[in-house]
């Protein structure tokens, strides 16, 4: 049985299995699949994960779907949108599903059941969902992941055909923010690492694509009383560039995830019919600065609620994107921030779940 920590992600869905150095990142991103007509096979199979997912979870069953890097630039693409809660999503258990079995086949954890060439991953999981979802959905979701789900890789190159049993035995579920900080306070093994994020009462603004959550923890514990969340994320600015850049230089992005890309590597080039070229960097300038304002004056609210709180960390994909705007937004109030932060909750969803599992072996 493996051991793996997994976040659903509005953007993205990030895996990391016990022993496994860097996660796995596949866009929360799908399209209805189809026929392809390959014309070269492509270089990597995580840039072509053509499946088809049989779950009881699911509400239309054994669809086929193009997910991921594959689904970016479909013009069917379905992206989600801030009215989706991943906990009963199904876009995200497709893509959780689709991760959870490639991640089995890569590391060679999937073992032959001998019959009809189905190959079999057991998992227990660690995952989260965001502060204000965790109280209502944490038990719908838990009890969506475990069981028996199928998925089937069609022109998938060196996985064409295969067919995995995700076996999901145990999803210890926690909070997004809080899980961060305990990867950030412990060592692998579990031990404590600094005393200061252990013991301390810390901040936490963890912001991804379409929540911002601000979990307080006072000694590795949640305080409920001032722990929150609010429905705004980096997607609703990322639509708004999207936008704009298409009304200013008619060049239309696909998805937010394609967008992304393209920021992440400082790429803001515009390319125009007939060579011409203008750069998108004012209009990101622009959405960023905004959002990390009000970004930085939410922090400032729930400082101000909970003065023993003694600094406050910026994490998460959102907080990667922002961080010059954010540290220019705060001006003299200082805020922490961590390297690979759109990582740190994968990171703790594995070592939570692995407390777990060594709290009831020990038990």
């Amino acid at each position: 049985m493996k051991l793996a920590g997994i976040d659903i992600g509005n953007d993205s869905i990030k895996v990391l299995l016990d022993g496994v150095r860097d996660p796995l990142t596949i866009p929360n991103i799908v399209a209805p699949g189809y026929e392809r007509h390959i014309l070269q096979e492509e270089d990597s199979p995580l840039k072509a994960l053509d499946v088809v997912v049989h779950s009881p979870r699911l509400s239309r069953n054994n669809q086929r779907y193009f997910v991921g890097l594959l689904a970016m630039e479909n013009e069917d693409s379905v992206e989600l949108e801030e009215t989706d809660n991943k906990a009963v999503s199904d876009q995200s258990l497709i893509v959780a599903l689709t991760a959870l079995a490639y991640a089995a086949i890569v590391s060679q954890s999937v073992s032959n059941t001998g019959y009809n060439n189905i190959e079999e991953a057991e998992y227990v999981i660690g995952t989260g969902l965001p502060v204000r979802s965790y109280t209502y959905y944490h038990k719908q979701f838990e009890d969506r992941l475990v069981g028996e789900h199928e998925v089937t890789f069609l022109s998938t190159p060196n996985m064409r055909n295969r067919k995995v049993k995700v076996c999901i035995r145990r999803a210890i579920v926690s909070i997004e923010g809080a899980a961060a900080m305990f990867h950030m306070a412990t060592h692998d093994n579990l031990q404590v690492k600094d005393e200061e994020l252990y013991n301390g009462c810390i901040g936490i603004c963890e912001m991804g694509a379409l929540t911002t959550d601000f979990p307080v923890i006072n000694k590795m514990s949640i305080d409920n009383q001032f722990s929150t969340g609010e429905q705004i994320g980096l997607a609703s600015y990322l639509d708004n560039i999207i936008r704009d850049v298409e009304d200013q230089f008619g060049y239309r992005f696909p998805s937010r995830a394609k967008l992304v890309q393209r920021i992440k590597r400082s790429d803001f080039t515009i390319r125009r019919i007939g060579e011409g070229q203008s750069s998108m960097k004012p209009v990101v300038d622009m959405y960023f600065s905004r959002a990390a304002a009000k970004i930085v004056d939410l922090i400032k609210k729930r400082w101000k609620k909970h003065p023993d709180i003694q600094c406050f960390y910026v994490i998460g994909g959102g907080a990667a994107a922002l961080k010059p705007y954010i540290v220019d937004a705060a001006g003299p109030i200082k805020l922490r921030f961590m390297d690979d932060s759109e990582m740190l909750n994968v990171q703790g969803y594995l070592k939570l779940a692995k407390s777990k599992m060594n709290q009831n072996t020990f038990v």
